[in-house]
């Protein structure tokens, strides 16, 4: 079955914890960084539903029962573009031009990988402005973030 993602309820969540740590989700900020937690927590709040396979799932149940997709830019980037239509939220690259509010943005800051994920919250004109953890962002522009590449991943819907 396949649901529709609800982007309002996505990112009326990121806007309501952009700024703090909801208390049911572990805060990752000192371990590695927290962003990819927050924009799952987000796409949960928008409709999205867990996967628990151990291996290719997203899911998170504690700090230390949850799957890497969960937590890792990598493996949740892997994870929204997987060709099988299991469980879950599924995306799609699409160019900056075309994204929506409620679409995923992955940064490459660094030399060799993407390292960091933001939620879109607003977009006015040509201009987008997102939401983030690890360094806590909320309705952010991001032509203040420095990259070196940019990956706009659009939630086409949710698998139940």
């Amino acid at each position: 079955m396949v649901k529709s993602y609800d982007r309002t309820e996505a990112v009326r969540y990121a806007r309501e914890w952009a700024l703090g740590k909801n208390p049911d989700f572990y805060f990752f900020g000192g371990i590695g960084g927290d962003c990819t937690n927050f924009v799952s927590q987000c796409l949960l709040a928008g409709g999205g539903v867990m996967n628990y396979d151990k291996i290719k799932g997203w899911y998170y149940n504690s700090s230390f029962d949850r799957s890497a997709s969960w937590t890792s830019v990598a493996y949740f980037m892997k994870y929204l573009l997987r060709k099988e239509d299991s469980k879950g939220p599924k995306g799609e690259i699409i160019s900056l031009s075309e994204v929506e509010v409620g679409d995923i943005l992955f940064l490459r800051q660094n030399p060799t990988h993407f390292n960091h994920s933001l939620i879109i919250t607003r977009k006015v004109g040509g201009r987008v402005f997102v939401c983030a953890h690890t360094n806590s962002a909320l309705d952010k522009p991001l032509n203040e973030y420095f990259y070196n590449e940019i990956l706009p991943i659009h939630i086409i819907n949710i698998n139940a």
